[in-house]
Formats: C-alpha cells, sequence, structure tokens
C-alpha cells in the first residue's frame, strides 16, 4: 500500500505539473522530465507560497533587490571586463548538471554564488558586485549570463521551485527581438531594466539580432508562509541544490551531485548514439525501463 500511495503521489504530481501553465511539454517528454521527479516537494511549495503563482512576478515585492538595480552600471562593468577577458564561458568538461545542455546552444555563464558558497575567482575578479550580492539577502545563487547573436535556448522548466528567477539587464541589445518568454508572456531585456519569473512555468529564450547580451542571473528565495515550510526550503537549497555546484576555473570546488553527473553522462552519450542510429528502438528500451521502474516500485 505504501508503494502503490508513492506511485500515485507521483502520477497526480505529474498531472498537476504538466497542466499547470498554458504552455506544456507533450506528456510523453513531461513524463521524463526532471519537473516530474520534484512534483511532490514543488507541490508543497506552490501550496505554502506567499506570493501568486502566475508566470511573471513583480519585482517590487522583493525590495532589497532594489540595491543590485540602483547599482546595475556598476554590475555591469565588471560583468564587461569578465567578457572582454573570456572569462565568462561554458564548463571545462561534464561538470555543470543545471545548464550542461545550455552550452552548445549559444548561452555561457560566470559564477558569483551557488546557494551555500560564493565562487574565490568571483571573489577577486568582480569584488563590488560580490558586495552588492552580499547585501541582498533574498539572492541564493548568482552568475552572470551571456546569450550570443543567434542563441536558441529551446522551451523548458526548471526543477526546482523553491526560488524564483531575477535577472537584471547589463550589456543588451535593447531590442524586442532579443527576449525570453515565460508560460508564452514575452520579456526583452533592456539595460538597467530587470525582471522576475517563475522558472518552473515553460519557458525559453533567444537572441535573434547581432549583438551579445549581458545579465546578472540570480536565485530568489520563495516567500514561503510559515516558518517551518521555510525552514524545509531553505535546507533543501543548501543541500541538494548546492550539491549541484560548478565552477568557474579548475580547482574551484564542485558539488556533489556534478562529481557524479560526469558519469550519468557517459551513458547518456550512448543513448544519444542509440536514438541517432535507431529512434524508434531508442524509444521502445527508454520506456521498457520506465515500465520496469514502476513494475520494481509497485511489486
Amino acid at each position: 500500500m505504501i508503494k502503490l500511495a508513492v506511485a500515485m503521489l507521483f502520477l497526480l504530481g505529474t498531472m498537476y505539473i504538466h497542466f499547470r501553465g498554458k504552455v506544456r511539454h507533450s506528456f510523453k517528454r513531461q513524463l521524463s522530465d526532471h519537473s516530474t521527479i520534484m512534483a511532490p516537494y514543488n507541490i508543497m511549495v506552490y501550496a505554502r507560497s506567499a506570493i501568486p503563482n502566475t508566470p511573471m512576478i513583480d519585482v517590487n515585492q522583493f525590495p532589497d533587490l532594489k540595491l543590485l538595480r540602483d547599482n546595475w552600471e556598476v554590475i555591469r562593468d565588471e560583468a564587461q571586463a569578465l567578457y572582454g577577458d573570456g572569462k565568462i564561458g561554458v564548463s571545462d568538461g561534464t561538470n555543470d548538471l543545471a545548464f550542461n545542455s545550455f552550452f552548445r546552444k549559444g548561452w555561457k555563464r560566470f559564477y558569483l554564488k551557488w546557494y551555500s558558497d560564493y565562487l574565490p575567482s568571483a571573489t577577486q575578479l568582480c569584488p563590488k558586485t560580490v558586495d552588492l550580492i552580499r547585501r541582498t539577502p533574498s539572492v541564493k545563487a548568482a552568475m552572470f549570463t551571456v546569450l550570443e547573436p543567434g542563441a536558441f535556448l529551446g522551451k523548458h522548466r526548471d526543477p526546482f521551485a523553491g526560488s524564483l528567477r531575477y535577472h537584471l539587464g547589463l550589456v543588451t541589445p535593447n531590442s524586442d527581438d532579443c527576449r525570453i518568454y515565460v508560460d508564452g508572456h514575452m520579456h526583452s531585456w533592456r539595460d538597467g531594466k530587470d525582471v522576475m519569473f517563475d522558472e518552473t512555468f515553460i519557458h525559453w529564450a533567444e537572441n535573434k539580432t547581432d549583438q551579445y547580451r549581458v545579465i546578472l542571473f540570480c536565485d530568489i528565495e520563495r516567500p514561503l508562509k510559515d516558518p517551518i515550510s521555510r525552514a524545509i526550503n531553505n535546507a533543501f537549497g543548501r543541500i541538494a541544490v548546492a550539491a549541484s555546484a560548478s565552477r568557474n576555473m579548475p580547482g574551484e570546488k564542485l558539488g556533489a551531485l556534478n562529481h557524479i553527473f560526469a558519469y550519468i553522462y557517459s551513458i547518456r552519450r550512448v543513448g544519444k548514439w542509440m536514438k541517432a542510429k535507431h529512434e524508434r528502438g531508442y524509444y521502445i528500451f527508454k520506456y521498457c525501463l520506465i515500465a520496469a521502474l514502476i513494475y520494481w516500485v509497485l511489486k
């Protein structure tokens, strides 16, 4: 009975996540999406959220972010220097579980903070930005990200509902042709302008201009209604999400999940090879594995 209850919990959670919002993946994709694994936890977060569960969030509900907005030019100058030196880039191996799939699509990053820790390279190379983030307590993670000309990030949703996504425009084309869609809502980045959204809604981005775009990209702690929910969410971020920490430079600390990811990605490469050789056989094998897992859980 316990296994059946767990299976039903995941099934109902998957259905809720799938039908949440106007834009959806195919149900086939949803079944194997990481948001399905996180569904029971995320539903608890949505239920206890102290702000509306809408795709776009009013930034003014987070007054501490005004410090970042008011100092956007200071932050921009450090980001531009990093970009000019080629230090905003892709990972130096298979060690960025959270964003690995974006690198081949024209997206680059430089980590400043990842939940529990500030990166040594960030404190050394952009101390003013790091100081501003230290003085902004709602920021749990921060990085500079680049969207190169012609870049396109396909439809996806992030797995963790305990945070909200904040973007502050630093160096942008200031054009509607460089934009992000969140559950169908379009936002184009502008210098010195910010936006916040719920990244667990399906979103995608593109830069159809001939100029690169740099933003400050942050995870902001989602406000929850009661101290128990806040404590659980804070602990989950410090332990589970922090375990996906990546690095800017060799020698910096990697989270435990990124050590494991290197091995998992080797298996994934085999899957991609199978899909390229025989797509139908790949999907038959994939769904047989899922069926076997469900059978094992219910047995």
